[in-house]
């Protein structure tokens, strides 16, 4: 138990450091902008793009593994879209944005951060994997489903574009796009500029997870949705359940991309979340407690994850 502690504790410490510093400084959450840039279109990037440079091309192309992480998210956002489109009798833009808190995880900021901490650099390859393509697919549904919800007034082609673009010009799936490629002529960088990639990247993680801890401290806990039980059920226990099963399933993974990819499913609902449903202005303080609160769970579910994965209760494979 001591070395999961050891794991979680420098991990969870960060948030809770932004938390208290920002409580205590009473910064405006503006503040955070260029900390957010930092991380979002420097850090995070440098980090992916230099494991995946490294990595055998042949790696990186594991469509089944990347179906059955997919899967496995959508499988979660189905089940609490259509329970909440029934008991809401047909409301589709509340419902789209529950799915999401639901299903999707904050494998942008503790997502590379954990895995690494916990699995070491082979945890990279899975872990940008299914940031990417989980990604892909976010960006995608939450306009799709304002569509189809007639929230979303923008004419088809230009939500098509605005979509496309979301994807095209992310800041993460353009460095995992350029470290593919690298790894694909097997190109290294020169000494300099690897050593400065080296130093950008360990940044990623302690910048992301003391930002994190500040955006909870400025968000205050107002209204607490009576879907959040549900809600956190399945984004901590159900989602990383479904992910470990199908997973098992549809392949034969090393153990390192199973617990990576499990790992992630177990993660709490991602602030990226509170922005759609700002965005949409639907749900929108509800969508900020449901971040806040499975925050403050998963720091109890995620610690007895790692317990089960590093003691050996969970398996590898549930067919061997």
């Amino acid at each position: 138990m001591s070395d999961v502690i050891g794991l979680v504790l420098p991990f969870f410490g960060l948030i809770f450091m932004g938390f208290v510093v920002a409580r205590i400084t009473r910064q405006p959450l503006e503040a955070l902008g260029w900390m957010n840039t930092f991380i979002i279109y420097v850090a995070l990037p440098a980090l992916f793009f230099q494991l995946l440079a490294k990595t055998p091309i042949e790696r990186l192309t594991e469509w089944s593994y990347i179906f059955g992480a997919v899967f496995s998210t959508y499988t979660v956002f189905s089940i609490m879209f259509v329970a909440s489109v029934v008991l809401s009798r047909g409301e589709i833009a509340g419902s789209t944005i529950k799915g999401l808190a639901a299903a999707y995880g904050n494998i942008g900021y503790m997502g590379p951060g954990l895995a690494l901490l916990a699995f070491g650099p082979e945890a990279a390859v899975p872990v940008a994997l299914i940031f990417c393509f989980e990604n892909i697919m976010h960006f995608v549904m939450a306009p799709l489903m304002m569509a189809l919800s007639g929230g979303e007034k923008t004419p088809p082609l230009q939500l098509a574009t605005g979509v496309a673009k979301k994807i095209l010009l992310h800041p993460f799936i353009i460095a995992t796009a350029v470290g593919v490629a690298a790894a694909a002529v097997e190109f290294r960088p020169p000494l300099p500029i690897e050593r400065f990639l080296e130093y950008l990247s360990s940044a990623a993680a302690p910048c992301a997870l003391f930002a994190m801890g500040v955006t909870l401290a400025l968000r205050p806990l107002k209204r607490v949705p009576r879907e959040l039980a549900p809600i956190a059920a399945l984004k901590l226990i159900v989602h990383p359940l479904i992910c470990y099963v199908v997973l098992s399933w549809v392949g034969n993974f090393s153990e390192i991309w199973v617990f990576s990819a499990v790992l992630l499913a177990g993660l709490p609902t991602a602030t990226n979340v509170f922005v759609i449903a700002q965005q949409y202005g639907v749900w929108v303080e509800r969508a900020s407690a449901s971040v806040l609160i499975t925050t403050c769970l998963s720091v109890g579910t995620v610690t007895a994850l790692l317990y089960a994965i590093t003691t050996g209760m969970l398996p590898p494979d549930l067919f061997p």
